[in-house]
């Protein structure tokens, strides 16, 4: 039996590298751990995860096919555990850089019932942001 203990990364095929830099790394305060600029990999830390950026003109995003665009996403959505969750200002955060964020509403995740919201990055992808399960304020 494979026992599952968290998401260790997620792949987004991106067209605009340095706007989605600027958001991961500056918006969301996820530093560059490692870059393969032979392959066309960029990778960054999200706690004890990684976000890999794939620019679609790079080596490794050649081979994805077509961009992301509006007719269609490579993925629903992700979500990033978030702690502590002071849901006030993850959104005065957000807006000062221009993001819009949507409603505070309960949603179940890996860690139960819980406050979240969901943002969208500058491609489309949206990135759900959770907090603790009610209960197990952070």
């Amino acid at each position: 039996m494979i026992h599952i203990r968290e998401i260790d990364h997620i792949v987004l095929r991106v067209s605009d590298l340095q706007r989605m830099l600027h958001f991961y790394c500056e918006v969301l305060g996820c530093p560059v751990e490692k870059r393969q600029e032979e392959i066309g990999l960029i990778q960054v830390r999200a706690g004890s995860s990684l976000i890999d950026l794939v620019p679609v003109d790079g080596k490794l995003g050649r081979m994805g096919g077509a961009a992301p665009g509006a007719e269609g996403r490579n993925m629903d959505h992700f979500c990033l555990r978030v702690e502590p969750f002071d849901a006030d200002a993850i959104r005065a955060h957000l807006s000062a850089h221009g993001v819009q964020a949507g409603k505070v509403e309960s949603r179940y995740g890996a860690e139960g019932e819980g406050p979240s919201i969901y943002i969208t990055d500058p491609e489309n992808n949206v990135v759900e942001l959770k907090g603790p399960p009610a209960g197990n304020a952070a």
